[in-house]
C-alpha cells in the first residue's frame, strides 16, 4: 500500500519549506503520495508538480480553505478549515480564493495594527518579509513567529494565548466565506471536500457532532482522522461520526516544517478495515 500524507504546507502559506524542498523531504520520508494544501492559495502547485515528477512522488493537488459556520443558537461565526483535494477544474476555486486572499491580507494588517499599539513597534514590514512579501499569504502563524523573534513571547502558542486568539488584544474577528459556499465551490470544481482536523478547534463533543452532520448535509465527502497522539476516546468519536454519516476518511500530518516540529511528514493515523479512503476518488 502506498504511504500517503494528504495535508501539508509550504512557504506559500505558513510552512517553512518550498514546494520543491517539501517533495524532496517526502521522498526522504518514504511518502509515495502527497497533497500540497496551502492556506487559501494554489500558488505553490506549479513548483510542486515539477518537483513531484523529479522525486517520483504522486502529487495530489489541493488547498486548505478557510470558512466559517454558526453553532446552534449562536450569533458569532466560528472558523473551520476545509481541505479541497484533487479538483478537476480550478476555475471555481481560484475565484473563491481571490476573495479569501484579500480577506487574509486585510485581517493580517489589522492584527499588526493592534499589536503596534501594544508593542510600540510596527510588526507589518517584518511579518510581511516572513511571508516572502506576499500580503495575501500572511497567517497568524507568521505574526506569532514575529512575536517569538522579538522575544515578546517564548513560544508560538503563547502568542496565540496572550495576543492572537479570540478575546485577546490583537484578535480580529473572522470574515471567511460561509461553509455552505465553500463546499459548493469545491463540488463545482470536481474536488473532494475534507473536514480538516475536527478535534483541534476547541469544540465540545456536542459541537463536533453537529459540525460533522452539517458538513455532510452541505456536500462534504471525508473527515481527517485524529492523530495517534490524541486519546483513544477521541478517535472512537470520529470513527463513529464517519460511520454515522457515511463519510470517507483522509490521513494527514498537517506538516508545516521547523516552525511546528511536532508535526512529522508521513506520520498519519491508521485507517480501519471498514473505512474507505478519500483517495479512492482521485
Amino acid at each position: 500500500m502506498q504511504r500517503m500524507d494528504l495535508h501539508t504546507h509550504s512557504h506559500f502559506s505558513d510552512g517553512t519549506l518550498s514546494p520543491a524542498a517539501l517533495m524532496e523531504h517526502a521522498r526522504c520520508s518514504h511518502v509515495d503520495m502527497l497533497a500540497l494544501t496551502d492556506h487559501d492559495t494554489l500558488d505553490g502547485l506549479p513548483e510542486a508538480r515539477l518537483a513531484a515528477t523529479e522525486h517520483g512522488i504522486t502529487l495530489v493537488e489541493g488547498v486548505e480553505v478557510s470558512s466559517q459556520w454558526y453553532k446552534p443558537n449562536k450569533k458569532n461565526p466560528f472558523g473551520v478549515h476545509i481541505v479541497a483535494l484533487a479538483p478537476k477544474n480550478l476555475a471555481p476555486l481560484q475565484e473563491l480564493l481571490a476573495g479569501q486572499q484579500q480577506i487574509r491580507a486585510v485581517r493580517a494588517q489589522q492584527i499588526c495594527q493592534k499589536l503596534e499599539k501594544v508593542t510600540k513597534t510596527d510588526p507589518w514590514p517584518e511579518v510581511l518579509a516572513l511571508a516572502d512579501g506576499r500580503a495575501e499569504g500572511v497567517t497568524r502563524s507568521h505574526i506569532a513567529s514575529w512575536l517569538v523573534q522579538k522575544g515578546i513571547v517564548a513560544r508560538q502558542q503563547q502568542a496565540f494565548d496572550h495576543y492572537l486568539k479570540e478575546g485577546k488584544s490583537a484578535f480580529i474577528p473572522l470574515a471567511w466565506a460561509d461553509l455552505k459556499q465553500v463546499l459548493e465551490v469545491i463540488n463545482a470544481s470536481g474536488g473532494q471536500a475534507v473536514l480538516a482536523h475536527p478535534t483541534r478547534y476547541g469544540l465540545s463533543a456536542t459541537h463536533i457532532r453537529y459540525l460533522a452532520g452539517l458538513f455532510k448535509s452541505l456536500g462534504g465527502h471525508a473527515i481527517e482522522l485524529p492523530s495517534a497522539v490524541e486519546p483513544p476516546a477521541t478517535r472512537a468519536m470520529i470513527d463513529y461520526l464517519i460511520a454515522q454519516h457515511d463519510l470517507a476518511v483522509s490521513v494527514a500530518s498537517d506538516f508545516h516544517g521547523n516552525n511546528m516540529p511536532w508535526l512529522k511528514l508521513g506520520h498519519v493515523p491508521a485507517v480501519k478495515e471498514n473505512q474507505r479512503g478519500v483517495w479512492e476518488q482521485f
